[in-house]
């Protein structure tokens, strides 16, 4: 029954046609999305009329590059991370691995990609070594110095260290972006969605050597973003208030969460505020409970113990959460 639900997040339109309205309103918390949405879109007017300017993109890389930490020369913005991880395969044309468990997309970005639990030894080939910190579903986060030394390993071989910083936003101590340059074989990308809360304007970066910047351009060609995703990124990356006082509210909610969670014989695990993992007897069956209350969560096809909540934003959601898993 959850096999439609466990590729990824979403989904709502089909758990409503599946278990039905409940009676009350649906809580999606099948993602990792801030649940809480950068709130400056509606004052925004994007020109619907003109093709988009490319002075704007240029503005949203160089602020975008900013907030990471790198100059604009290292910086291209994409529409989506998602695809911008797919078209790295193509460029990058050696053999891939990834770090296991982790997002769909990462076993298949990379030719002949192979899974990892971890990573220790130096490979004998050229490798493209993809992770993503902190990590999805299990929050996993790797210090900076450990992933550099993956990285010199790799780079012993001409291989490459792509980091999916995906989540990044909540936690940039983790960060490894400020370490991107010319001269190392070190790529890092970054989503707005997922912290801004606005996952429909797809919007990603790339952060990598000036020749893989030229590369990607080539392919995404001379409009890559619509004119409302330049505007409502250079103004929410802009907005420092909003993004300290976000950095703030995650962890907080997310603790709250955890406790909770304790309280009712469940460990909570991840170090990334914005979702949480939990494990249990049998997560299918708390999955298919919990939708029938009209909550959605995230269950896993490769480990039936796993289910993945997104932190809810209000008091009275986190409540409702735990009521139903304990009613469960």
């Amino acid at each position: 029954m959850t096999s439609i639900f466990t590729r990824h997040g979403g989904g709502l339109a089909q758990a409503r046609a599946m278990f039905g309205e409940g009676g009350r309103p649906w809580l999606d918390l099948s993602t990792g999305i801030n649940p809480v949405a950068w709130p400056g879109v509606d004052g925004l007017s994007p020109d619907w009329q003109s093709l988009p300017d490319p002075a704007h993109l240029a503005e949203l890389e160089a602020t975008a590059a900013a907030h990471f930490g790198v100059v604009p020369e290292l910086c291209c913005a994409v529409p989506g991370s998602e695809l911008a991880l797919r078209l790295l395969g193509k460029l990058l044309d050696i053999p891939g691995a990834y770090l296991s468990p982790c997002y769909r997309t990462h076993s298949s970005a990379f030719a002949g990609g192979r899974a990892l639990a971890t990573f220790d030894v130096p490979p004998d080939e050229p490798l493209a070594l993809l992770l993503a910190n902190p990590n999805n579903p299990d929050g996993r986060i790797i210090a900076p110095e450990q992933l550099m030394e993956w990285h010199a390993m790799l780079v012993g071989k001409q291989g490459w260290l792509v980091v999916d910083e995906a989540f990044a936003d909540a936690t940039p101590a983790n960060s490894i972006a400020q370490h991107v340059n010319a001269a190392r074989h070190l790529i890092v990308l970054r989503s707005f969605g997922k912290f801004f809360g606005l996952a429909g304007v797809r919007l990603g970066f790339v952060l990598a050597p000036p020749a893989i910047i030229e590369a990607l351009r080539g392919l995404l060609g001379e409009w890559p973003l619509s004119a409302a995703a330049l505007a409502i990124g250079i103004a929410a990356y802009n907005d420092k208030g909003w993004i300290v006082e976000t950095r703030e509210a995650l962890p907080r909610r997310a603790g709250r969460l955890d406790a909770l969670l304790r309280e009712s014989g469940l460990q909570p695990m991840g170090g990334c505020p914005h979702f949480r993992l939990i494990e249990c007897e049998n997560a299918d069956a708390m999955f298919v409970n919990l939708a029938q209350k009209g909550i959605l969560t995230r269950p896993f096809d490769y480990n039936p113990r796993w289910l993945r909540l997104g932190v809810p934003a209000r008091e009275a959601d986190v409540v409702r959460l735990i009521g139903a898993l304990c009613d469960g």
